[in-house]
């Protein structure tokens, strides 16, 4: 069929204002990033960032609204072979609790915005000016969807 972009769908999930969710990827040297993967087929956008959350934390989340779609190629991401877009879905927490150790990821934690620039990232998956751009939803929930 005609060649189309990925997707690749991120959870974001803030605690208060100032703290994002973020996990060790296993497969890019534990560097940091949002949960997240690629869409799977059979799944909504909204039910792969619930799904993701669940497999990479052992949180379970609900999902509120799409924050942002981007153009991978628009932002400082290393190159790759597929041409992507990235979705950044806001989600809650309603129950489970935080695992230390996944098949996929090596830790989760929450991150006080003023440690970014101090974690190595796996910008493959985000980029440092990405989150602090997605804190601005944490102060102003209504802003409009972040699209390029």
């Amino acid at each position: 069929g005609y060649p189309t972009p990925k997707v690749d769908i991120r959870a974001v999930l803030f605690r208060g204002r100032d703290e994002i969710l973020l996990v060790q990827e296993k497969l890019d040297g534990h560097r940091w990033s949002l949960p997240g993967g690629w869409a799977d087929i059979g799944y909504t956008p909204f039910e792969v960032a619930v799904k993701e959350v669940r497999e990479e934390t052992g949180l379970t989340t609900e999902a509120v609204r799409l924050l942002a779609l981007l153009d991978k190629k628009q932002h400082a991401h290393p190159p790759q072979p597929w041409y992507i877009y990235k979705a950044f879905v806001l989600c809650r927490q309603v129950g489970g609790s935080l695992q230390a150790d996944t098949p996929e990821t090596a830790g989760v934690r929450w991150v006080h915005r003023q440690e970014l620039s101090t974690l190595a990232l796996s910008t493959d998956r985000v980029t440092r000016a990405q989150l602090e751009r997605l804190f601005a939803f944490a102060h102003e929930p209504d802003l409009p969807t972040w699209c390029d």
